[in-house]
């Protein structure tokens, strides 16, 4: 552990000086150095690709499920996406320096919000190699040095993309340090992370239960947590049926890996047939599992248990329930959600609006997929991860999500009586 310390201390410590370089980096230049990461990335695609080949075949021999196999893999096109994405963070609104009010007190004292970024990021993830381009630029772009800790899966893979990234960046005249990967695969480097108060400023952890649970057990500096997709569709009574079935097939199905899947389905049981929906997510691959009137309703269905409906399946497989209107669907995702991404379908706004001001979660939709529960769909860019909490910020967190705020204070002269 002592080795550890002395890493992630080494590490902070230069950090914080590239942190200060970057605070004072306008905005053209810090978006002209991430255009120069970006054709780092393109340049290196072949590298990046190999090194990921390498850990996808450890991870089939590790008998990794498919869904952990999928956001570990990197195609030409997802290092492509990749690529687009640090782009599309250099084109974003730079909220450094934004003013966020203003005001002129009765003794001529003009007081002035200005945001900032926060200084040393640690991200702590796993599975999926991008974080390490999404995360390292949004940090970059926003003022801020980062500290990125990936999973063991996907060291290799993490090498190669930082890098690219760091190389590309260092050109376009950032500070060399202002993007740096951990070295090593020990958890003790995690633990580290987790106690360097003063050093590092926020962590960010992206990964699973445990992950996120031992952050929040062990951290000793403010974290931003990223939890469960424990997310929600519920069909009301006056959803249109083909909007219903397309909506439940796409929450579900698009992409059964990401955060943004749902998980359990809620269906109003005044829904005038819940059966052709069912059979379809059935025919498209999806194991069901529900009570007895769901069985009955799709024989393919399997029985539910009291886990089920508390369970990220990250996977081809839904919970499925028949409630007794919007309040028990409610009253359902209340005990049993994570606070990330729920979605009613219905054509009655009322209804809708009822859903919408009621659950308590990060992001609520009306008729739309939950697999929009996505920076870049949000319009944001890339993102570092969604906050399922209610403080600092929430939902998709970007680049604004990613700085805090200092009082400027403009006097004439004024003492205090």
């Amino acid at each position: 552990m002592t080795d550890a310390l002395s890493l992630i201390a080494d590490m902070a410590a230069r950090a914080r000086i590239a942190a200060t370089k970057l605070a004072a980096m306008p905005t053209p230049a810090k978006a002209a150095a991430l255009r120069t990461a970006a054709a780092a990335i393109r340049a290196d695609a072949d590298a990046i690709q190999a090194a990921n080949a390498e850990d996808m075949a450890a991870a089939e021999a590790h008998g990794l499920s498919g869904a952990l196999l999928d956001r570990l893999k990197l195609d030409a096109k997802r290092i492509e996406a990749m690529a687009a994405g640090v782009e599309a963070v250099s084109g974003l609104p730079d909220p450094v320096g934004d003013v966020i009010d203003r005001v002129e007190r009765p003794n001529g004292l003009v007081l002035t919000r200005r945001r900032v970024p926060i200084g040393v990021i640690g991200i702590i993830y796993e599975s999926r190699p991008n974080v390490t381009a999404d995360a390292g630029v949004l940090c970059a772009m926003s003022g801020n040095a980062a500290i990125l800790r990936g999973g063991s899966e996907a060291i290799r893979s993490n090498r190669a993309i930082h890098a690219a990234l760091a190389r590309g960046l260092a050109a376009g005249g950032m500070p060399e340090d202002a993007v740096q990967l951990v070295p090593v695969t020990d958890r003790a480097a995690v633990g580290a992370m987790l106690t360097a108060e003063g050093a590092i400023d926020m962590v960010v952890p992206r990964g699973g239960k445990g992950l996120v649970a031992r952050v929040q057990a062990e951290a000793r500096v403010p974290v931003l947590a990223h939890l469960d997709g424990l997310n929600h569709t519920y069909i009301d009574r006056a959803a249109d049926p083909a909007m219903a079935r397309d909506l439940a097939l796409n929450a579900k199905m698009r992409r059964t890996g990401i955060c943004g899947a749902t998980e359990t389905l809620l269906i109003d049981e005044g829904f005038v047939d819940p059966a052709p929906i069912l059979a379809a997510l059935a025919d498209a691959g999806c194991e069901l599992r529900g009570d007895d009137t769901v069985r009955a309703l799709e024989p393919r269905a399997a029985a539910a248990d009291a886990a089920d409906w508390d369970t990220e399946y990250l996977d081809a497989i839904l919970s499925v329930k028949l409630v007794d209107g919007v309040e028990a669907a409610m009253a359902h995702i209340a005990a049993h959600g994570s606070h990330h991404t729920d979605a009613i379908i219905t054509e009655d706004a009322q209804t809708a609006e009822r859903f919408l001001n009621t659950v308590d979660s990060a992001i609520v939709m009306w008729n739309a997929s939950t697999q929009f529960a996505d920076g870049g769909e949000f319009g944001l860019g890339a993102e570092i991860g969604i906050s399922t909490g209610r403080l600092h910020a929430r939902g998709p967190v970007a680049l604004e999500g990613l700085t805090t705020y200092k009082w400027v204070v403009r006097g004439t002269g004024q003492a205090r009586p």
